[in-house]
């Protein structure tokens, strides 16, 4: 099980000749197994961080202490985009991330799971934009990782097939608990799958509150529920309405 314990006390890039501070004394601490969504405005640096925990970007002041206790975790990222190879089929798409004889039975599952047995043997571009992000989070859930990082994997998507993969997402999760990251700027998608609600500023990112979620899981499917908690949260606190 692995927790993330993250202090950013700087994160610049440059920006049209000039230096932009992205992230300044952020602290967030991730207990072992927690479903963690983010939750800010466009623009603020979430994507940012993610990359700073993947280890893709190390040009910070701070640290990122990731805790596991007999190896170093495994780190599954499903991006934005689903990054799939065109001259790879579906299946050869989950293939590619192990080393060794990929495991048959846990990818039959996970395609089953995901709804996609029937594409397995098709390319990418023959998909939908939905399918190909399922395929993408199947191949991250494939390495049974100790945190999964997920950047807004169901942007742009239509509200129902948004909702069907957030449900079969919530069912892989439950079924194989691990640490979440999950970046959204979707109030109710962050309420329907989350633990907890970190929700940061504009940049320079900071954490302006942090707020866990008291639904029952077996009640996360009812939208009445997520608009009660919504309603309630905006009412209690204002500030959020800014960060959405």
């Amino acid at each position: 099980m692995s927790s993330i314990d993250i202090h950013i006390a700087n994160k610049t890039f440059n920006a049209d000749g000039r230096q932009h501070c992205a992230i300044a004394d952020l602290q967030i601490k991730i207990e072992p197994n927690q479903f963690v969504c983010l939750v800010g405005p466009s623009g603020c640096g979430k994507t940012t961080l993610l990359n700073i925990i993947a280890g893709l970007d190390s040009q910070f002041q701070g640290q990122i202490a990731l805790t596991e206790q007999a190896r170093q975790p495994q780190i599954g990222y499903v991006f934005q985009n689903p990054r799939l190879l065109p001259w790879h089929t579906v299946r050869e798409n989950i293939e590619l991330v192990f080393e060794h004889t990929p495991p048959a039975q846990l990818i039959d599952s996970l395609l089953a799971e995901m709804q996609l047995a029937d594409v397995q043997d098709v390319y990418p571009q023959r998909l939908s934009l939905g399918m190909q992000r399922r395929v993408s989070i199947i191949r991250a859930f494939a390495i049974n990782p100790d945190i999964l990082l997920m950047d807004e994997p169901f942007v742009s998507l239509d509200a129902p097939t948004a909702r069907q993969i957030r449900n079969s997402l919530q069912n892989l999760w439950l079924q194989r608990p691990h640490t979440v990251l999950f970046v959204t700027h979707d109030l109710r998608e962050a309420i329907a799958l989350a633990d907890r609600l970190v929700f940061l500023s504009a940049s320079p990112m900071q954490v302006v509150g942090d707020i866990a979620v008291t639904i029952d899981r077996q009640q996360r499917n009812d939208a009445e529920q997520i608009e009660q908690f919504r309603q309630h949260l905006l009412q209690h606190f204002p500030a959020i309405n800014s960060l959405l």
